[in-house]
């Protein structure tokens, strides 16, 4: 697998702005989970289709890419929310954390130099590692291995910049 998918989305112009509005609307509601609280900012905001119904073609659209990618039927999405403000940054990490086949980043709304997705390839074993840096752009989904070391750059933009995390594992629901 190549270190990273670009695949722009076919239904981002007709369903971004209406998700950028719901998550406008909804973010602070009571029954909201938001975690990883950095720097007075929590960077994962859990709303769903419930809350956002522009969502659920929007991640049936990520699973059918992911089923593609991974040559495999019967992929379940979690995702969530990253609203960056100007001058925030997400720090290095990785999403390898239970059964992820896949993760993904998937753009809402990107301003001009609001950050950018580094990732790190690891895979040439006896060679430094090689950085690369992605141009956040709105309605395109970056795929890439969860181990995959990554991080975003600062914000430079005076605008919020909002995208989606997902993880992508095997649907065990009983048949």
């Amino acid at each position: 697998m190549n270190i990273f998918h670009k695949i722009t989305s076919g239904t981002a112009a007709s369903i971004n702005a209406e998700i950028l509005e719901g998550f406008i609307q909804q973010q602070d509601n009571e029954d909201v989970r938001k975690t990883h609280l950095f720097d007075g900012r929590y960077e994962n905001i859990y709303l769903n289709d419930q809350h956002i119904p522009q969502l659920k073609p929007l991640m049936a659209e990520a699973v059918s890419h992911a089923e593609a990618i991974l040559g495999r039927k019967g992929i379940r999405a979690g995702y969530w929310f990253n609203d960056m403000p100007p001058g925030a940054t997400t720090t290095l990490h990785t999403h390898d954390d239970d059964d992820e086949l896949l993760s993904a980043v998937y753009y809402i709304y990107v301003p001009e130099d609001s950050g950018n997705l580094i990732l790190y390839d690891d895979s040439n074993t006896g060679s430094s590692e090689k950085r690369i840096e992605i141009q956040s752009r709105t309605g395109d989904f970056i795929f890439f291995k969860p181990d995959v070391r990554h991080e975003v750059s600062k914000n430079n933009s005076a605008e919020h910049r909002l995208s989606i995390g997902i993880n992508f594992g095997q649907d065990n629901k009983p048949e």
